[in-house]
């Protein structure tokens, strides 16, 4: 295989895990002011994501690190192009990190009020950016011969995006009512059941939009692998949404964690060998071929994924084995 391939899928692989991670972390932030009736609910629900949350970015800080590395033309262009979108969504990263330390250094209630909005913004504003970020991609943006971005923050938002983003913000809420469910004890499991029931119909909406409008948009279904995952995304997603009505939470998070990877890889598998693609000309597509670090340079980032990657999979997963736990009101770190 060659290694620009490699690289295009460790840094779909990297994306994949992101968003599964990062999506159910969203969704308990977004859930946050609105599932806690007071402030030691309010404090059960962040500690819920308080131990993982930074770990889950780390995915997305991997995932940009690794295209600055292999695919270095995408980087710059993809962040002159969207660099407003990227500094709202880092602004309302660095917020959402402040909030959850800054949240339990007073007891005024206003205080921690204050801090709860914050970490529902810092959790919606970059759930509905990665949506309309990820539609772009595939719909294609003004990239000219120099692979340099021709448009301007306007061009990025029509409505095939702006329900991108919609869809991938209520996909990320829904996905966090049912780790709620799994990871907190109280009746916050039966509020966290019923925002799963009532957001899982406004999602299935927006999915089925998102797909509907991926068909007419854009050249993703001319793949089979593509077709075939995000077909499979909204059958799991259905089975998801059935299943945390009959309360079996488990298999229901499994679902709806496995259409968010199922679509991810539908996306990445529709722009292959693309990786931005050009709507001003088609052969101006920043691809896996003219985009890409030296042979030299992937040979050597490879030798170093094979030795860093496992370790980093491996504390990850220890992390989450060591808050396994559901969350009680005892136990309050947050």
């Amino acid at each position: 295989m060659e290694l620009n391939v490699l690289w295009f899928i460790l840094v779909g692989v990297l994306f994949t895990g992101f968003f599964f991670l990062e999506g159910f972390d969203y969704g308990v932030g977004m859930l946050l002011p609105f599932l806690g009736k007071d402030d030691v609910e309010r404090r059960m629900i962040i500690n819920t994501i308080g131990p993982v949350w930074d770990g889950n970015e780390v995915w997305m800080i991997t995932a940009g690190g690794a295209m600055f590395a292999a695919f270095p033309h995408v980087y710059a262009t993809m962040f002159s192009g969207f660099y407003m979108a990227l500094f709202v969504m880092l602004m309302a990263l660095i917020v959402r990190g402040v909030a959850f330390e800054f949240r339990s250094k007073d007891e005024n209630p206003q205080w921690r009020s204050t801090w709860d909005w914050m970490i529902f913004i810092g959790s919606a504003l970059p759930a509905l950016l990665w949506g309309v970020a990820v539609t772009n991609l595939i719909q294609g943006v003004p990239i000219n011969a120099k692979m340099q971005y021709a448009g301007t923050f306007f061009d990025l938002l029509s409505p095939y995006t702006l329900v991108g983003g919609v869809a991938f913000l209520l996909v990320f809420l829904f996905h966090g009512a049912l780790f709620l469910t799994l990871k907190i004890e109280g009746p916050i499991i039966e509020r966290a059941r019923k925002a799963a029931v009532t957001i899982g119909i406004l999602a299935a909406v927006a999915f089925l939009s998102l797909v509907g409008l991926t068909y007419t948009n854009t050249d993703l279904f001319k793949s089979g692998l593509a077709s075939i995952t995000l077909w499979g995304a909204v059958v799991v997603f259905v089975l998801g949404y059935a299943l945390a009505w009959i309360k079996k939470y488990g298999w229901a998070f499994a679902m709806s964690g496995l259409a968010i990877v199922f679509t991810t890889i539908a996306f990445f598998s529709g722009l292959f060998p693309r990786i931005m693609v050009s709507s001003l000309n088609p052969s101006w597509s920043l691809t896996i071929h003219n985009a890409s670090s030296s042979a030299y340079t992937l040979k050597i980032m490879t030798f170093a994924a094979l030795i860093l990657v496992p370790i980093v999979l491996a504390y990850q997963g220890w992390t989450y084995w060591v808050f396994r736990k559901r969350v009680t009101a005892k136990d309050l770190e947050y």
